[in-house]
């Protein structure tokens, strides 16, 4: 799926925003979230041009206790958020299933993180998302994910490019929001509303993965 010759999606997105100038009706984005940190900057970014609504869709998340605890956060920073910054974000929590989700994942689990598996699942939460927004009116939809250094924007994007030629109503937002300092501010507004930081992806595999990581640790630090 990777693209040899990079789009700069951070500039695609400017280019959209052009296109948008600052109004009461502003237009209705869908914007997946994965968790509280991730939403921080991606919200600043996009409030001042959309009405903006975060759709919880995240049932690869393992354990059930690890996805509340990254929707309490989620949840909490909402809250600051809209005192802060004076945006109103409305918030929609799909059901649940993890069990039924992992069934697609199943045939990679053994692959390392950021391969397969990993596309699948972007594309997976990524469709359920565009749905909604399709069936419920909304004008775009995007992602959070492109926030993350450890998630392939390149990817990421082509993903939304393909799933906007089957969603002719909702048009798809191109975004890297690492690009001109993103991490930078998601690291200060981390820190300025002491937010839960978690230590793996979310999938069950990943935390096996981090938790053998944790065991290989214990045993290294026996062993000196």
């Amino acid at each position: 799926m990777e693209n040899p010759i990079k789009t700069n999606y951070y500039l695609k997105s400017l280019e959209t925003l052009k296109t948008l100038e600052p109004s009461v009706s502003k237009p209705r984005l869908l914007l997946h979230a994965c968790c509280g940190p991730c939403s921080t900057f991606p919200l600043v970014f996009l409030c001042e041009y959309f009405q903006v609504t975060i759709y919880y869709n995240n049932s690869n998340i393992y354990p059930r206790a690890e996805y509340d605890l990254r929707l309490e956060e989620l949840q909490k920073f909402v809250t600051s958020f809209e005192k802060d910054f004076s945006f109103h974000v409305d918030l929609i929590i799909p059901t649940y299933d993890n069990e039924n989700y992992n069934r697609s994942l199943e045939p990679f689990a053994n692959e390392p993180e950021g391969q397969r598996r990993c596309h699948i699942c972007y594309s997976k939460r990524m469709r359920e998302a565009y749905d909604f927004a399709e069936e419920n009116g909304y004008d775009y939809f995007t992602t959070v994910m492109t926030i993350s250094r450890q998630k392939n924007s390149q990817i990421l994007n082509e993903i939304g490019m393909k799933l906007a030629e089957n969603h002719p109503k909702t048009k798809y937002f191109y975004s890297d929001f690492k690009k001109n300092k993103g991490l930078e501010k998601v690291k200060e507004m981390k820190e300025k509303y002491e937010m839960y930081q978690q230590f793996y992806c979310g999938c069950k595999y990943s935390y096996e993965a981090y938790q053998t990581r944790l065991e290989n640790r214990k045993n290294n630090t026996k062993n000196e």
